[in-house]
C-alpha cells in the first residue's frame, strides 16, 4: 500500500524500469543531432525488455537507422550512433542484437 501522497507500487515499478541515458550517450545524441520520437523511445524500451527476457547483458538495439548500445541490467543507454557515425560498422563487447521494429498494423503491444 502506498504511503500517503507517495507513488503506488505499480508506479514505482514503472519508474524503475525507465531507460536512462549515460552522460556519454546524451552527448552523442546532442553532438550528432539525433532525436528519438516518443514511438522510437517506446520501441527502444520494448527492445531492451526483450533482450532482458532472453538474458542479454550488453545489447545493440537498432531503431530504424539508429544504433544504441544498452546495458540491459541497469537499463542504461551507453551510447547512440546514427548511420553517418557508424565507421566500419563493427560493434564489440555486446552479447545480443535486437531490432526494434515498428508495430505491425493491428498488432497488440
Amino acid at each position: 500500500k502506498p504511503a500517503v501522497g507517495g507513488p503506488s507500487f505499480a508506479d514505482f515499478l514503472t519508474q524503475t524500469q525507465q531507460l536512462r541515458f549515460s552522460n556519454h550517450a546524451q552527448k552523442r545524441l546532442d553532438t550528432r543531432q539525433i532525436t528519438l520520437s516518443d514511438d522510437g523511445l517506446k520501441r527502444l524500451t520494448s527492445a531492451v525488455e526483450k533482450a532482458e527476457k532472453r538474458g542479454g547483458k550488453e545489447s545493440l538495439v537498432m531503431v530504424d537507422d539508429l544504433a544504441f548500445i544498452v546495458n540491459v541490467k541497469d537499463r542504461l543507454v551507453v551510447t547512440a550512433i546514427d548511420a553517418q557515425s557508424r565507421g566500419d560498422g563493427v560493434f564489440t563487447q555486446i552479447d545480443s542484437v535486437v531490432f526494434a521494429d515498428p508495430a505491425k498494423p493491428g498488432a497488440v503491444r
